[in-house]
């Protein structure tokens, strides 16, 4: 693993994968007062086409503004962010995905980790689980469960590769506002403007697609008129460990009714509604900020 020169708030990482991909990952490094030690480090894992730069304001929350401070690592799957794209999409696939996960983690010596997986990030929370439990230490699933409805697997799968390059920052945060303000209805023009600065990368100053479009194709396989596939095996795998679901209000891929259904299963969940918010929550608001810090620090202390 390399590391390059540290920006103002975080480090990036890079290394390679078991195939010899050259993956990145933000280090937020937790800052610690006098005589205090880091608490259990977080891993944040993203949505489908997003990447580490999601994590930005969460990170520093957990990392520099609680009053348990911990190391923070958010990582760009193969293919999105800054880590390199696959020659061969059949590799995006959440399989794959988690032994990169994985190969981080024995690299950079993580071991039962408080993981906070954003809708695909909680899938692969999920399958790590199962293909190795010692490695989960508390789990956030972040608008995800077991069950995926298909209406919003069916919105995912018409705009993905399918989303304009904009000519400027500003048309960028228009296309941000066009897709998502239905689903977030408190969102500030300045925040459209970051929050599209976390989408798109940046090449001379210009906004750039922030993921290989062939992520596309691995979701022209999926027939819709069949049932999706659930993973309460998987989810069962998560059972023994401290966890908190959050679910946007307005989300599309996670019911009431799942969440339900999970708390049944899993007695000792906590759970929290993302109001004014879609799929998946942003974790930029103070009051989701708050829960999930507060959620960390409980489960730091009960394990």
């Amino acid at each position: 693993m390399s590391e390059s020169e540290p920006e103002s708030d975080w480090d990036d990482l890079f290394y390679s994968s078991h195939d010899g991909l050259r993956l990145h990952a933000r280090y937020y490094p937790a800052r610690l007062s006098n005589g205090q030690s880091a608490a259990r480090p977080a891993l944040c894992l993203a949505g489908l086409t997003r990447n580490a730069k999601d994590f930005h304001t969460l990170a520093m929350r957990l990392s520099r503004e609680s009053d348990t401070p911990r190391d923070v690592y958010c990582l760009d799957y193969r293919g999105r962010g800054a880590s390199e794209y696959d020659p061969k999409w059949q590799n995006y696939s959440p399989y794959i995905e988690m032994l990169d996960t994985l190969d981080f983690m024995t690299l950079s010596e993580l071991d039962h980790v408080a993981l906070i997986g954003t809708s695909r990030g909680g899938i692969i929370a999920m399958l790590m689980g199962v293909v190795r439990p010692g490695s989960l230490g508390a789990v956030v699933l972040n608008d995800i469960g077991p069950v995926i409805e298909a209406r919003g697997l069916a919105r995912i799968i018409g705009y993905v590769g399918k989303t304009p390059t904009p000519d400027t920052w500003e048309d960028a945060a228009l296309i941000m506002r066009d897709m998502r303000a239905r689903f977030f209805t408190d969102v500030s023009d300045e925040e459209w403007l970051e929050i599209a600065r976390e989408t798109f990368g940046e090449v001379d100053g210009r906004p750039v697609p922030g993921y290989d479009s062939a992520l596309a194709k691995t979701l022209a396989e999926i027939d819709l008129a069949s049932p999706i596939p659930q993973m309460w095996p998987q989810f069962g795998a998560l059972a023994r460990l401290p966890m908190l679901v959050l679910r946007g209000e307005s989300s599309d891929l996670l019911t009431n009714e799942t969440v339900a259904e999970m708390a049944a299963r899993h007695p000792g969940m906590e759970s929290y509604l993302v109001e004014e918010e879609g799929h998946p929550p942003m974790l930029r608001d103070h009051r989701t900020l708050r829960v999930v810090d507060r959620f960390l620090s409980e489960a730091d202390a009960a394990t």
